[in-house]
């Protein structure tokens, strides 16, 4: 009896209208591929590399410059060559990206944690609560989100000291990125929650004198919810280029610390002296991960919009 209940299961996941789009999307399941891949590479360097690249004793001098493998003068042990301190360019990418989707992820669960239940008060409850919201809203999404989390990034510099400022670099960076780009999820939920509002389930709760913060809670946010999730899947990609161009420009992760953008920076000081792989390989990695998170969002919002189908 429970081998046909879970064939069962399986069989309408199979049959799924999900998981048939999925399938018969190519471009979407190499994203996948890849994007796991990559998470995979990234959360697993300690086990996948034996090279620590940033902690200055496990460097060698002498393996400076090295370049890829199949170049001449490059060797196996380090495929995809070393940059002007020894340090292999393969480890560095697997933790530079590490660094890259751990402030992507991090920071967009934060503007999710602040967008969505505003976005819900304000959509429900109308009148001044949703004006006084998205007056806000609106005066931040003016701002560039890199030139809030610049502005932020300073504030700190000046107030704590360079060796505090190095520790707390990144979740300082988390929370800027976090706090530029909160405002495009309280107006998506804002228009789901306006909606909601009007249906009968949500009077008959009110007629029964259900408590408010139960009615958002168990009622409005299950139903608004989805489309905001799904445009978090291509604010994961927005956040990392964010973090890449801060660090890229010097004010983001610090220099001890690898990320895509760092790694980024560091090579282009070189670019033009013939080490061309000291850079070129962090950028392809930062362009494949962030072209394959774009695509599964991309498919994401055409599968679970009826319009689009």
């Amino acid at each position: 009896m429970r081998k046909e209940q879970t064939l069962t299961w399986w069989g309408r996941f199979v049959d799924h209208d999900v998981t048939y789009s999925f399938l018969h999307s190519p471009v979407t399941v190499i994203a996948s591929i890849v994007t796991v891949l990559m998470i995979i590479a990234a959360f697993c360097a300690p086990v996948l590399t034996s090279y620590t690249p940033f902690v200055p004793g496990s460097l060698n001098l002498l393996d400076a410059f090295m370049p890829p493998a199949w170049e001449p003068g490059g060797v196996s042990e380090h495929f995809l060559g070393t940059d002007g301190q020894g340090r292999d360019i393969l480890a560095a990418i697997m933790y530079g990206t590490q660094v890259s989707l751990t402030v992507g992820l991090l920071s967009v669960l934060l503007s999710i944690a602040i967008g969505i239940p505003l976005g819900i008060i304000a959509g429900y409850n109308g009148g001044w609560v949703d004006t006084a919201i998205m007056r806000i809203a609106d005066i931040q999404l003016t701002i560039p989100p890199i030139l809030i989390a610049l502005m932020i990034d300073g504030v700190t510099r000046t107030s704590l000291s360079s060796e505090v400022h190095e520790l707390v670099a990144i979740p300082v960076l988390i929370v800027s990125i976090g706090l530029a780009s909160w405002p495009q999820y309280a107006r998506i939920t804002r228009s789901g929650a306006m909606v909601e509002r009007r249906k009968d389930y949500i009077a008959a709760a009110q007629l029964i004198q259900t408590p408010t913060a139960l009615i958002l809670l168990r009622h409005i946010f299950p139903n608004v919810v989805g489309p905001t999730l799904i445009v978090a899947t291509i604010g994961v990609a927005v956040a990392i280029i964010i973090e890449a161009t801060l660090s890229f420009l010097g004010v983001g992760v610090p220099p001890t610390t690898p990320s895509l953008g760092t790694l980024i920076r560091i090579g282009n000081n070189f670019l033009f002296s013939g080490e061309w792989w000291i850079t070129l390989f962090p950028a392809f990695t930062l362009v494949v991960l962030v072209l394959s998170v774009n695509l599964i969002g991309d498919w994401l919002r055409d599968t679970f919009n009826p319009k689009l189908r």
